[in-house]
């Protein structure tokens, strides 16, 4: 599919300022819609919204069709009447970095709370009577990912661990009779779930709504694999690659480069591609539609996964011992695209791709990925540079993976930075100059997306990197200074994106001709 050209920004929800210790889907949310307009973006990127497992890492979520509770608006909930302001009362305001034991201590009861007060009162108090319908016919529309979640969720509490295969023998193994008793046993713990998952969907299609209204298209992420530790894996077991005691047989990463001389050992479950191929490929249909029924466009994460998978040992400790296993490719694909019509999908093909990948990607008609940090390396990278772009491709300065831009200028080689500034001009140590410098060859390339990190817009260092792979601690907690969103305080920013957008098709077709389907959400369309 091939997407109108335009420009956003790639901001995590969870960078936003909010009540709570965490980005929400709050007032702030509503801020930067309003900054991205001024400026005449028309893309707001976010990580994925799963909730996080392992990490923090929004990467190993513990559902691949959930919404992370923590990024549900307190204040919202109060307009709502699920909760009384004063619930708030002592909780952290605007920003700091992310504390997720914190946001799970004190945030956490909040919404509980909330979610009981909802459940008492939707079926009597006239106020609650819309959103009580909305929620019965959310639970019935999402139940084939709901139930098992809803029950997973309560689950890992009870047993102290998400990971299922350390609960009794009967509950890892889901005999129905045992896990009826328990459904029944925990009847309101569930029931809290599912109104927690149905406040994120209200909250999240809302803001879609409001973003598509101005222009603005919503686009997210679908990790490639799922987490071990996740209820996708303890509801599907036969879908992966698990032994008689259901644990893993093999497992993904990466193997050995430039980068790392052992790999990298992700240690995510390999799918039985049989399986799924046995099956219709029903699973992944109903992962692509729940991304669609939330964005607009949807970026495929190792997208080479698709096409070839490093498949390692699950008893090894690194990647070295791995070996490629073909992947389903274009059949998978074909079977997507028959269940839900042209998709609006994006690959991740950054690092070493294969012609092989190429060929599927180009097939597909998916357009690819170029960052700009790497086009200045030693590394022969320069299908990187904006001069080697086509219209198919979706172009960032950095990604959530890379240091922002003036971070990496700080630590660029001699060779790195006289390249780059024979590209982009004289910047000396003015790291937030080669930020802007980047932006700007960015928009003035034939890149159908142009995507700059917020970091980059507002032109911050090493300190706000969002996550640093293979280090296992730290990531994921940057947030946006307070503020910084805020109009008319920051026109000057938004006018100075504005100047670098050269084409814009804000007043023909708003979504810029990428169909994702209805644009709401089922908590939505329930109403």
């Amino acid at each position: 599919m091939r997407f109108a050209r335009s420009s956003g920004i790639l901001l995590p929800v969870t960078a936003l300022a909010s009540r709570g210790g965490i980005g929400d889907l709050g007032p702030e949310s509503y801020r930067f819609l309003e900054f991205l307009a001024a400026s005449r973006q028309h893309i707001w990127q976010v990580l994925p919204l799963c909730p996080t497992g392992y990490g923090n890492s929004p990467y190993a979520g513990s559902s691949a069709f959930a919404g992370n509770p923590y990024l549900i608006s307190l204040e919202l909930l109060a307009e709502w009447g699920w909760i009384d302001a004063e619930a708030m009362d002592g909780l952290p305001t605007g920003t700091g970095p992310v504390d997720f034991d914190a946001v799970e201590a004190r945030k956490m009861p909040v919404l509980q709370a909330a979610a009981v007060r909802f459940l008492e009162r939707g079926p009597v108090d006239s106020e609650l009577a819309t959103q009580w319908a909305q929620f019965g016919r959310f639970c019935l529309a999402e139940a084939d990912w709901l139930e098992d979640y809803a029950l997973y969720a309560v689950l890992r509490r009870l047993y102290g661990t998400g990971a299922w295969t350390a609960w009794p023998e009967p509950v890892r193994r889901r005999n129905p009779q045992t896990l009826a008793a328990l459904c029944a046993a925990h009847a309101q713990a569930l029931a809290v779930e599912r109104a927690l998952q149905f406040a994120f969907d209200l909250q999240w299609s809302r803001l879609r709504a409001a973003a598509n209204e101005d222009g603005i298209r919503m686009m997210g992420d679908i990790a490639i694999f799922v987490s071990m530790d996740s209820a996708d894996v303890w509801a599907n077991p036969s879908l992966f690659q698990l032994d008689e005691d259901l644990q893993p047989v093999r497992v993904a990463g990466v193997p050995p480069d430039y980068f790392s001389p052992t790999g990298q050992r992700w240690g995510n479950p390999l799918y039985d591609w049989e399986a799924m191929r046995a099956a219709g490929f029903a699973w992944w249909i109903k992962r692509v539609r729940r991304a669609c029924a939330h964005f607009d466009l949807v970026r495929l994460d190792h997208f080479r996964g698709f096409e070839a998978y490093w498949s390692i040992p699950a008893d090894e400790e690194t990647a070295v011992n791995g070996e490629w296993v073909k992947a389903p490719g274009s059949e998978l694909f074909q079977h997507l695209e028959a269940a839900l019509r042209p998709l609006p999908l994006i690959a991740e093909d950054l690092g070493v791709i294969t012609p092989e990948v190429d060929r599927l990607r180009q097939e597909i008609g998916m357009p690819g990925m170029r960052v700009l940090q790497f086009g200045f390396s030693s590394r022969a990278a320069h299908n990187h540079l904006p001069h080697r772009f086509d219209a198919q491709t979706v172009a960032y300065t950095g990604t959530h993976d890379n240091d922002t831009t003036p971070g990496w200028w700080a630590q660029a080689t001699a060779e790195e930075r006289a390249a780059a500034e024979h590209y982009i001009g004289p910047v000396g140590d003015h790291g937030a100059w080669a930020a802007w410098g980047l932006i700007r060859a960015l928009s003035a390339s034939v890149a159908s997306l142009a995507i700059v990190p917020a970091q980059d817009v507002l032109g911050l260092g090493s300190e706000a990197r969002m996550n640093t792979p293979a280090v296992a601690a730290g990531n994921w907690s940057w947030r946006a200074p307070e503020g910084c969103w805020q109009l008319p305080g920051m026109a000057g920013l938004a006018q100075g994106l504005a100047g670098l957008v050269l084409v814009t098709d804000r007043d023909n077709d708003p979504l810029g001709g990428a169909d994702g389907g209805d644009k709401r959400t089922n908590a939505e369309t329930a109403s």
